[in-house]
């Protein structure tokens, strides 16, 4: 796909996100706050369904797996245990003619902001040196900054699975090899983000890290490649648009032993979507040393005493809503117009059906109005009677929702209603006492 081409789409996809109520800018009323984002109505309904589809793949239908949420703040001694007091930086450099911040890494991809047709690299602006710049945001714990402590806004959720292995190990009774999940907020002073919610500077993950014993860990790193591969399928997305990358000796981690990428095609590149590494035991060393406490795991049946391995499964929220959005996008082509539409998998649709009546009149509005309470006790519903039914349809096709419910003049008589489906746009009369099982065994 062109640059041009990768733009436009991208656009679409913004616009169509703000007029639908998916994501906006943050504070926009005030010029908006660069690289942040408020998800809106129907947005935080699919960030809620991804959250739910991952942590019930996750946790829920696994024994070996359990939850946590840990604290934002955390003592600082855990970043230099980590290493990202020391090394998480990125080579920065500045324009002194544009005035422009840019990563050192990737000023070939990187357009001039005052000339955008032209790269970093051929717009003939003086560059500075490069230095290196921690993402790390810091703040201060205290009530005077000048004598607070410096204390950081996590960059990554991994680490307060780390601290809490022991805890969790305890108290919940699991042996080696098991697993610690957790979905939260993480924060990078991003130097370069962009396109859209794909980089930003505060953003959610959902991550979990599996403890295994050493020896083992490369038969676990190959069962959890396929696992999460897998769960993009069973999300709906394309497989066609992804791929595994591997990571080559000068992209692998210092930590790590192996790492491979889930990669998505998106309309500006392949990119990565997750990340599945296998950690060794360098965090729960590190965490070991630098806090004092005893982080051996011992096994009663072998009596051996070991530090576990972790294979690690790191996935962005944001990201993930990202590629679910682009994915399901299409503006298709039909005999008299063209109907742009989200095919979302319907148990990631922030509505599951739209309830209209066919007109304002003849007691068609009442019997609309008490299936869409009825519906609502079980899934989020939307009620519209404003305009004609073939424009209440494409409102609805362009939010995602796979089904439409309408209430004519037939259902008075026989308490039947038509469904519509979103993708095939074919529609079926439906006893109205039935539509719940109709729905549910579509949805689920």
């Amino acid at each position: 796909m062109s640059q041009k081409s990768a733009d436009s789409t991208m656009s679409k996809i913004v616009s169509l996100c703000k007029r639908r109520g998916y994501i906006f800018q943050s504070s926009e009323i005030y010029g908006g706050l660069d690289s942040c984002y408020d998800y809106g109505p129907m947005g935080v309904e699919l960030k809620k369904n991804i959250k739910e589809f991952w942590w019930k793949s996750m946790v829920r239908l696994r024994e070996d797996i359990v939850g946590l949420d840990s604290s934002i703040l955390m003592h600082p001694r855990i970043w230099e245990a980590s290493g990202h007091v020391a090394g998480f930086v990125d080579p920065l450099v500045d324009c002194k003619t544009c005035k422009g911040r840019f990563r050192a890494d990737q000023l070939e991809s990187m357009p001039c902001p005052r000339k955008p047709s032209k790269m970093v690299t051929e717009c003939g602006g003086e560059l500075t040196e490069v230095r290196e710049f921690n993402l790390m945001f810091r703040t201060h714990m205290g009530p005077v900054a000048e004598d607070a402590a410096v204390v950081y806004l996590r960059p990554e959720t991994a680490q307060g699975i780390y601290v809490n292995y022991n805890n969790v190990l305890q108290s919940s009774r699991q042996k080696v090899p098991f697993g610690i999940a957790q979905i939260g907020k993480a924060f990078r002073n991003e130097i370069t983000p962009r396109n859209f919610i794909f980089r930003t500077r505060e953003f959610e993950q959902m991550e979990m890290q599996f403890f295994v014993k050493p020896g083992t860990d490369t038969e676990w790193f190959e069962y959890w490649k396929e696992q999460r591969i897998q769960w993009y399928d069973k999300m709906g997305i394309r497989k066609a648009n992804l791929r595994f990358h591997q990571h080559g000796d000068g992209e692998l981690a210092h930590y790590a032993a192996a790492a491979f990428d889930v990669e998505y095609n998106f309309p500006f590149g392949w990119k990565e979507l997750e990340g599945i590494h296998n950690r060794t035991d360098f965090d729960l060393q590190r965490h070991q040393e630098y806090s004092g406490k005893d982080l051996q795991y011992f096994e009663e049946a072998t009596r051996e005493r070991f530090i576990p391995f972790i294979i690690e499964t790191s996935a962005g929220c944001d990201r993930t809503l990202l590629t679910v959005l682009v994915d399901a996008y299409e503006e298709e082509e039909l005999e008299k117009d063209t109907r742009t539409v989200l095919h979302l998998a319907p148990q990631l649709a922030p509505v599951k059906a739209g309830i209209f009546p066919l007109v304002k009149r003849d007691g068609m509005p009442e019997m609309a109005h008490k299936i869409h309470d009825e519906l609502k006790k079980h899934m989020m519903v939307y009620y519209d009677e404003g305009g004609a039914v073939g424009r209440r349809y494409r409102r609805q096709d362009e939010a995602g929702t796979p089904f439409c419910i309408t209430v004519d003049s037939q259902s008075l008589e026989d308490q039947t209603v038509t469904v519509r489906e979103r993708d095939s746009m074919q529609q079926e009369r439906i006893a109205v006492d039935g539509l719940f099982e109709y729905l549910r065994s579509r949805i689920d």
